[in-house]
C-alpha cells in the first residue's frame, strides 16, 4: 500500500508545519525544555530519530520505537494483562483480526501505476468508512459476546480484553491514517449494576495508572461532558496525564447500555437475555487505553532533574521509571583490572541475569573510552535500575560494586549474591 504511506506522510509534514507555527507563541524556554524531553527520549533508544517520527510520538501515536521503548512498551503492555487478569476470574483475553480490506469483489491493492483514478477515489472512501479499519476495539468483543456468554452459562458480570492495532483518522482530505496501540477491556453487566461498575473500573484503572508513576498526581479523572458522550454512552469517565504542553486523555471509559448489542445480533435477541427472570439484556462498559500516549505519559513522569554536584551549574537527568517496566534493570561495567578475565565475569553474570528473566546490558562490551561518571550518567537517562561494576577486585574475592540509579549510593557484595539481589528489589515494588 505505497499510494497510503506517502499520503499519510504528506499529512504529517502539514501537521509539523501546523505545530512549529503553534509552537512560535509559547515561551521559549517552555519549548525548549519539550525539545530537550523528547530528544532525550531518541538519545536514549526510546525513540528512533525522525521528525516525522517524533511528532507521532508526541501526538500519541503508534511510532518507531527504538531497543528501550520496545522493552517499555512490552513491559507496559504485560503488566496490563497482569492487572486485568488479577482483577477478576471473569475476564478472558481474545484475539480480533483487523479484516483485510477488499476492492472489487476480492482484488487487493494494486501498485499504485496500475490504479485508476476512479479506482484511487473509491479506495480512499473504504479506507475512511470501513470497518475493516477498525478505530477501536469494541467491535471484536460485541461479536464475541454470544459464545462467550454460553460459556459463563449465562451469568454476569464478565469481560472480553484485548491489545492491538487501531487506525486513527488525523483528519483533513485523503488517507490521513495512523496506528494507535489501544488496550481494551469490555466489561457485560446488569443493567442495574452498570453504573456502579462504571465507577468501580474508573477508581481500578487509575489506581493502576498511579501504581507506575513518580508523580501520581499528574494523572487525574473526570467526567465526560454531555456534549462531548459517544452516541451510544449515556456516561463516560476520562483517565488524563497532565504533559509539560498541556492535560491529553490516556483511557476513555463508557457506559455504552445495550444498543450496540442488540444491534449487532439483531435476530439473535433470545440469546442475549440474561438468566435473571426478566429477559433483560447486559449492558456495556467500555474501557480503553492509548498505550502509546501511555509510554509517553510515563517517560515524562519519570523523569527527575538532579544537580550534578561536581558542575553546579548543570543538572543531570535520571529516568526513574518503576521497576516493572524499566527496559534494562541492569547494566554491566568494567572498573579497572584485566580487560579479557573481567569480560568473562561479565558474560557469566549477564547470562545469568538473562536466565533469570532480568533485562541486563552489556555495558562492558562498550569500546568507546568513556569515564564512569559519563557512563553512570548514560545509564541514568536510559533507566537503568542497577550499574554493577566489576573490578580486580571481583578477581580475587568476588566483590563487586553495585550502584543504585534511585539513590546514586554504591554498595558492594558478593557476585553469587547479586542476581537474588535484583529479583528481590523488582519482587518487592510490584507490591509497593
Amino acid at each position: 500500500m505505497p499510494f497510503r504511506i506517502s499520503m499519510c506522510s504528506r499529512y504529517v509534514n502539514n501537521v509539523l508545519c501546523q505545530t512549529r507555527t503553534l509552537c512560535s507563541t509559547s515561551p521559549t524556554d517552555h519549548l525548549d525544555s519539550i525539545r530537550s524531553l523528547l530528544q532525550l527520549f531518541v538519545d536514549r533508544y526510546y525513540v528512533s530519530p525522525g521528525v516525522r517520527n517524533v511528532a507521532l510520538f508526541k501526538m500519541g501515536l503508534a511510532c518507531s520505537y527504538g531497543p528501550s521503548g520496545t522493552e517499555l512498551r512490552s513491559n507496559l503492555l504485560n503488566q496490563w494483562w497482569l492487572s486485568m487478569s488479577s482483577s477478576s476470574e471473569q475476564i478472558f483475553g481474545i484475539n480480533t483480526l483487523c479484516r483485510h480490506l477488499e476492492v472489487d469483489g476480492g482484488n487487493t491493492f494494486q501498485e499504485p501505476e496500475q490504479i485508476s483514478k476512479e479506482q484511487l477515489i473509491k479506495m480512499i472512501g473504504i479506507l475512511q468508512e470501513s470497518p475493516s479499519m477498525r478505530n477501536n476495539l469494541l467491535l471484536g468483543a460485541l461479536e464475541q459476546f454470544i459464545p462467550t456468554f454460553e460459556l459463563m452459562n449465562k451469568k454476569l458480570p464478565f469481560g472480553l480484553a484485548e491489545t492491538g492495532t487501531c487506525f486513527q483518522s488525523l483528519g483533513g482530505s485523503g488517507c490521513n491514517l495512523a496506528e494507535v496501540t489501544q488496550a481494551s477491556l469490555v466489561w457485560f453487566c446488569s443493567p442495574r449494576t452498570s453504573s456502579q461498575w462504571l465507577d468501580h473500573w474508573a477508581r481500578h484503572r487509575l489506581k493502576w495508572w498511579r501504581k507506575f508513576a513518580l508523580s501520581p498526581s499528574d494523572f487525574s479523572s473526570s467526567d465526560v461532558k454531555e456534549q462531548d458522550l459517544e452516541v451510544a454512552a449515556s456516561r463516560g469517565i476520562q483517565i488524563s496525564y497532565n504533559f509539560p504542553w498541556g492535560q491529553e486523555p490516556i483511557e476513555l471509559l463508557w457506559n455504552r447500555g445495550d444498543t450496540e448489542l442488540l444491534q449487532l445480533h439483531e435476530g439473535n435477541h433470545s440469546k442475549l437475555h440474561c438468566r435473571d427472570g426478566r429477559k433483560t439484556v447486559p449492558h456495556v462498559i467500555a474501557l480503553s487505553g492509548n498505550m502509546d500516549r501511555g509510554l509517553l505519559a510515563f517517560l515524562s513522569n519519570s523523569l527527575l532533574r538532579r544537580e550534578d554536584t561536581k558542575r553546579r551549574l548543570q543538572q543531570r537527568k535520571v529516568l526513574r521509571l518503576h521497576p516493572l517496566l524499566a527496559p534494562v534493570k541492569v547494566a554491566l561495567a568494567i572498573n579497572r583490572g584485566p580487560t579479557v578475565e573481567l569480560r568473562r565475569v561479565c558474560a557469566g553474570l549477564l547470562q545469568e541475569f538473562l536466565e533469570a528473566k532480568i533485562s541486563a546490558w552489556p555495558g562492558y562490551l562498550e569500546t568507546a573510552p568513556t569515564t564512569m561518571e559519563q557512563l553512570t550518567t548514560k545509564y541514568d537517562e536510559m533507566g537503568v535500575l542497577f550499574t554493577i561494576l566489576i573490578g580486580e577486585n571481583t578477581l580475587e574475592s568476588g566483590l563487586l560494586q553495585v550502584r543504585s540509579r534511585d539513590t546514586t549510593i554504591k554498595e558492594t557484595m558478593h557476585i553469587s549474591e547479586v542476581k537474588n539481589f535484583i529479583s528481590r528489589y523488582i519482587a518487592a515494588a510490584d507490591n509497593i
